[in-house]
């Protein structure tokens, strides 16, 4: 169904034919964490977040998993193999 609140005409998850079903009745504004993020759109409100009705609870356990701005990476540690083993582990194989 669409908003009629924050963001009038868009299509919301909260919303239902007795209103917005998000706590308070309506989205909360964006945080100092969200700045930058493409997801901002303008409200009636203010800024609020275009997927999420709570940025607060989407930063609250670290990195909003709907942040643009923000990339994470990801270091991939080479373990040693020993060559003797890997050979005799591959030959076990093959004989079952």
């Amino acid at each position: 169904m669409q908003c009629q609140t924050v963001l009038p005409g868009t299509e919301c998850t909260f919303w239902s034919k007795k209103g917005c079903t998000f706590e308070g009745n309506s989205c909360q504004l964006v945080i100092d964490k969200c700045q930058g993020c493409e997801r901002i759109v303008e409200g009636t409100i203010g800024q609020v977040c275009s997927v999420a009705p709570s940025p607060a609870q989407k930063w609250r356990g670290g990195l909003c998993n709907f942040a643009t701005h923000q990339k994470i990476e990801i270091k991939s540690v080479e373990a040693k193999v020993n060559p003797l083993k890997a050979s005799k582990k591959a030959a076990s194989s093959k004989k079952k």
